[in-house]
């Protein structure tokens, strides 16, 4: 790790983030959505604080609806959708989050996939996993399912969040 790198990593320890996170599914509920449990575990244990929770259907009025209050909201610096992201026609999520981003992160999503890479092979090229920024807020937007989530956090997400944080105060 470069000598930047690691200043900014430590400079950045101990930085809170207060989240949202919206499920995008047809199928998934409160009872049912286990990649969005994985989600808030992950930022719970993580020392980050989840601030709202919402289901909606895979509709982009109803994406871009919660997406537009929450960005409106002072208390969430940072937003995770997860599902919505293949190529169904059903799935609009990434073309309703890539609308508001004012600068991408093109990075996550590249890492996302070939992380991805390395355990299904060349299905990695159906995730539109994409990240950014929305007035000010940072947007993530990662596949449903368990394992991906479980990627996508562990890897790159948890290990970056009080780094980005930081650097958003700075």
């Amino acid at each position: 790790m470069s000598e930047s790198a690691d200043f900014h990593r430590r400079s950045a320890s101990g930085q809170m983030a207060r989240c949202a996170l919206l499920t995008v599914s047809d199928s998934r509920t409160a009872d049912n959505d286990r990649g969005g449990d994985a989600i808030a575990k992950r930022v719970g244990r993580a020392g980050h604080e989840l601030v709202d929770r919402q289901w909606v259907r895979d509709e982009a009025h109803e994406i871009a609806r919660v997406l537009t209050e929450w960005l409106a909201r002072d208390d969430i610096g940072v937003i995770f959708t997860t599902g919505g992201t293949g190529i169904s026609t059903r799935d609009t999520t990434v073309e309703v989050v890539e609308r508001f981003l004012d600068k991408r992160l093109d990075g996550f999503g590249e890492l996302f996939r070939m992380l991805s890479f390395q355990e299904v092979g060349a299905a990695a090229m159906l995730s539109r996993a994409v990240a950014g920024l929305a007035r000010g807020v940072f947007v993530f937007a990662v596949p449903g399912s368990v394992a991906a989530v479980e990627l996508a956090f562990d890897r790159l997400i948890v290990p970056e969040l009080e780094h980005l944080v930081w650097e958003r105060k700075r």
